[in-house]
């Protein structure tokens, strides 16, 4: 089922209702799944991981359903619950594996160059240790505006920082990718 062929407005109202609440989170499931896995899975580098904090996140929203107001699209509100959970885990990650700041990029690096789980060619292997030699906050955007093509307003509701910031996060991080492959050569 494709976003466009679901009255959200509609998902949203079901979502309120108790007799049909359960169906319209399955379809919220359905509609949100792949876009939240990868979102998930560009943070944390690892398949199983991201499964786990995808199901994670579907649980959090389950739980707290009945207080989305709908003050925000409820995918930003997913992403937002998302995100949150991704960055605990690698909060609880890095301490757990004692990874200092410094410690943090050949760690996200190794995680890359040692998942099974995606095939890719050699400038996409390339371009994902890039992005991860990127600062957290930049990755963060630059994964939201590049791979989910999100608009500026909807990362900033997410993130709850300005539009300028974030644009400003963008230009670095496409710059800081684009000397990575210059240093390549």
């Amino acid at each position: 089922m494709a976003k466009k062929d679901v009255d959200l407005d509609d998902l949203v109202n079901r979502l309120r209702e108790p007799a049909t609440c359960r169906k319209a989170f399955e379809e919220v499931i359905s509609l949100y799944s792949d876009q939240l896995y990868w979102q998930i899975r560009r943070m944390v580098n690892n398949h199983d991981d991201a499964n786990d904090l995808l199901q994670n996140t579907f649980i959090k929203a389950w739980n707290a359903i009945g207080n989305f107001r709908g003050d925000a699209k409820l995918s930003t509100w997913l992403h937002k619950i998302a995100i949150n959970e991704s960055l605990s885990f690698i909060e609880q990650e890095k301490k757990r594996l004692n990874i200092s700041l410094d410690d943090e990029e050949s760690y996200v690096i190794n995680t890359i160059e040692a998942d099974t789980n995606i095939d890719g060619d050699e400038l996409a292997l390339q371009l994902r240790k890039a992005v991860a030699s990127l600062p957290e906050k930049q990755r963060l955007v630059f994964n939201m505006k590049y791979y989910d093509d999100m608009k500026y307003e909807e990362i900033s509701e997410i993130l709850g920082t300005s539009v300028g910031a974030l644009k400003t996060s963008y230009h670095i991080a496409v710059k800081k990718i684009e000397q990575y492959f210059e240093d390549l050569d």
